[in-house]
């Protein structure tokens, strides 16, 4: 019989699924591994196979042999399937559903006693083709520069270890990989003497399993195997740092050993693994039919690209390993920072729910003062904080609709060092952009893709929408209005402050041009600051509800003083000129005429500077999922319209806000 009739339900594109019949409640009660096996083609039931169908077995689990006597028995293909490498940010054992399989009709990966199918596409695929290979090398240094591994859920603020140890990988005890080896306590034990032998003098550090840190199951070392030379490492840290330090690793099966090759290791292996006899690895027991020469980005593609299977949440699809990847990072960043908990100040009552559904997915936020345990803090903008506070505030691809009406952002920038607003003091910003001066080129290609969906989308940072109205002929100069005071203008302008001011300065600069002038739609309802009562003196048209995607396209200038307009611009191949200092002046790609600050020295290109507004500095949260999420799911999100709509105390609360709005609000 059929289980779980919601996964049975075909959607557009789907393979028509193949039965698999499972022996294993992991199979019956894990819903994501069902919806990857139902994706790729396989429909879970129970009972006896026919001479269609296909047993499934979860690879060499103690589990397995109930469906290997059924699929003997019967003459039935077994389906092999295991976790991908990147797994999660914590162990299964902690109920945390997979992000990817290996799915394998021959073998099990990790089992040297019968070829895969993942060492028959190692062992026989061209992997020649230079797009694939490109992708591959991106992808690694994606994971490198994320410390993704396959249970990623470790902290980036651990001091290492001093360098110049040599790095003893355990594993658990009873590990199926282990075994499939033929190996057990003595080759660890092995392993661990000749790590001492051939690195003489070397310190010797042992990296135990996350499972054995958690107390999930123990592994072969333990603290008898210490003494002054060799120590234990038993707390959570990444992988990629212990690589830094290491001047050998030493490794029987694990994942480690694979990870150990992208970090500019050969590591030296005890086991079989699939990674090892391809060229990239010291052999103490090669596998005698493995003989081809494999580069690194062969290796990674292969396995990772071309044989994993991958989930994509957001879109409940499959999807390729760079989806998986953002969602990694998404959901390791959020972990990072919020795990510890925060402490929210000068957050309004209407925001704490979003701040919590934001920051508060591993420990609930408290706002105010806080009791107990120490937690970092969380200030709003450039309000009252305490000391050291992270300050926050909305990212540029905000809504579908403005903050002062109440509608809950979709990303937000925390910025440990100022605010990006805030020209006076250094920012995280500011460092993101000038880590930017050079990109790898799968950086490049994120960026310019990015610009062209939101070209192509006309998103904005709130998407107002609006009229396209005809437009006067010659070279058109867009001049936005501004909230007045706003904190950009407040602490990033020097003479010029008022949006009158601004526009006098655009036209006794460009006496020939088409002015158009577009009020700030929160100065519009009335909510904020900045209206100029004879605007159309100065500027030759005056459009209030204007689509601004859509008249950015239409320009060829835009004067502002530190409009995010001003940024948009630039994305949409307008001349910017800024008479303030914001973020996005001082990299060579605006005519700056305020004073930018000094230490913004490096030459950006466009996709540097998008890299670092829309991709490195802000966080994403997913509206329809609830999970963290990358830009491009936000872009989705706001291109298709799936949002959260706003309710009618909302609407009622915005407009009690615009009655008592006051500089000290510093809403944007």
């Amino acid at each position: 019989m059929d289980l779980f009739h919601e996964d049975n339900v075909q959607t557009a594109g789907e393979p028509t699924p193949r039965r698999l019949f499972v022996y294993n409640g992991g199979f019956l009660t894990q819903r994501r591994l069902r919806r990857i096996l139902k994706l790729s083609g396989y429909q879970i039931s129970l009972g006896l196979p026919g001479p269609d169908d296909l047993v499934g077995v979860w690879g060499k689990s103690p589990t397995s042999h109930r469906g290997e006597k059924i699929a003997a028995d019967r003459d039935t293909e077994i389906l092999r399937v295991e976790d991908a490498p990147l797994r999660s940010l914590f162990p299964g054992a902690k109920g945390e559903p997979p992000v990817g399989l290996f799915l394998d009709h021959k073998g099990v990966h990790f089992d040297p006693s019968t070829p895969s199918e993942l060492e028959t596409l190692l062992a026989t695929h061209p992997l020649d083709d230079a797009a694939l290979l490109n992708r591959a090398r991106g992808c690694i240094a994606r994971i490198k520069d994320a410390h993704l591994t396959k249970y990623a859920a470790n902290p980036l603020d651990v001091a290492p270890p001093d360098p110049g140890y040599v790095l003893v990988i355990d594993q658990t005890r009873g590990d199926a990989s282990v075994t499939a080896s033929g190996a057990g306590d003595a080759h660890f034990k092995e392993m661990l003497v000749m790590a001492q032998e051939e690195h003489p003098g070397a310190r010797v550090l042992i990296k135990t399993h996350p499972e054995t840190q958690n107390g999930i199951r123990p592994g072969y070392f333990s603290e008898a195997d210490c003494n002054e030379r060799i120590s234990l490492w038993d707390q959570p840290i990444s992988p990629w740092v212990l690589f830094e330090g290491a001047v050998g690793v030493y490794t029987l099966s694990s994942q480690m050993g694979f990870e150990a090759i992208y970090a500019g290791h050969k590591p030296r292996v005890f086991g079989q693994p699939f990674y090892s006899g391809w060229g990239l690895t010291q052999d103490e027991r090669p596998v005698p039919r493995r003989h081809r020469q494999l580069t690194k980005a062969q290796l990674f593609a292969a396995s990772m690209m071309l044989y994993a299977r991958w989930y994509d949440p957001y879109r409940d699809r499959l999807g390729e390993l760079e989806d998986v990847i953002s969602q990694l990072e998404a959901e390791t960043r959020a972990w990072r920072e919020d795990h510890q908990g925060w402490t929210g100040h000068g957050i309004r009552l209407w925001k704490r729910h979003h701040f919590q559904a934001f920051f508060g997915r591993y420990k609930r936020m408290r706002f105010g003062t806080g009791r107990g345990e120490h937690r970092p803090a969380l200030t709003w903008g450039i309000k009252n904080g305490p000391e050291g506070s992270t300050r926050i505030e909305d990212g540029f691809l905000r809504s579908r609709g403005l903050g002062a009406e109440l509608v809950p952002p979709l990303s937000m920038i925390c910025d440990r060092s100022g605010i990006y607003y805030d020209p006076t003091h250094a920012s995280d910003m500011e460092a993101y952009i000038a880590a930017r001066e050079s990109l790898r080129p799968d950086q490049d290609l994120r960026a310019q893709k990015l610009i062209e969906r939101l070209r192509a989308q006309g998103l904005s940072k709130y998407n107002l929408g609006g009229d396209q109205p005809e437009l006067p002929e010659g070279h058109l100069i867009l001049v936005p209005g501004q909230v007045e005071d706003d904190a950009s203008i407040l602490l990033g302008t020097d003479e010029i402050k008022t949006n009158r001011a601004l526009l006098e300065a655009a036209r006794a600069a460009n006496p020939d041009a088409k002015i158009i002038y577009k009020p700030h739609p929160d100065v519009l309802t009335g909510l904020r600051d900045g209206k100029v009562d004879d605007a159309d003196q100065i500027a030759d048209v005056v459009l209030e509800n204007a689509d601004m995607a859509w008249l950015l396209e239409q320009v060829q200038e835009v004067w502002t003083m530190t409009s995010l307009t001003g940024f948009e611009a630039l994305l949409r191949g307008c001349k910017v000129t800024t008479l303030g200092a914001p973020f996005y002046a001082g990299w060579g790609l605006t005519n700056d005429l305020g004073k930018v600050p000094l230490r913004r020295q490096a030459e950006v290109s466009l996709q540097g500077l998008v890299h670092a507004a829309l991709i490195d500095a802000p966080r994403y949260l997913d509206p329809m999922t609830g999970l963290p999420c990358s830009v491009e799911v936000a872009v989705e999100r706001l291109s298709e319209g799936k949002l959260p709509r706003r309710g009618l105390a909302n609407r009622l609360l915005s407009k009690t806000q615009g009655v008592f709005a006051s500089r000290a609000s510093l809403w944007r």
